[in-house]
């Protein structure tokens, strides 16, 4: 007499594959609010120009909002801070300059 022990098909997933897809699953709604939330963090469809806008602009932003750094710029530049701020957020207008032409499909 002899007991058979089944086991399961291998096409059913253990419950640590069940998990790790959980895991995966959760990590990509985190990643995709923090897409939503932060601009700068990029997407699949975002270009190298609008990237480099993003950061330029982010760059900036954080120039003109210490005090301090302000008035390093200053001195480099011998120039007073309302008219580094004032550089500094005019540049944020357009910091990689125009966006390139998009290419037309031949469709």
């Amino acid at each position: 007499f002899f007991l058979m022990i089944r086991r399961p098909p291998r096409s059913t997933q253990s419950r640590s594959s069940a998990a790790s897809d959980v895991y995966k699953r959760q990590i990509q709604n985190q990643w995709e609010h923090l897409q939503m939330k932060y601009v700068g963090t990029g997407h699949a469809d975002i270009t190298k120009w609008e990237w480099g806008t993003n950061m330029q602009r982010d760059s900036l932003a954080s120039h003109v909002g210490h005090h301090a750094r302000m008035i390093y710029f200053g001195v480099a530049e011998n120039d007073t801070i309302a008219r580094m701020r004032h550089n500094l957020i005019t540049k944020m207008i357009r910091p990689c300059g125009p966006p390139p032409e998009k290419e037309k499909d031949e469709f």
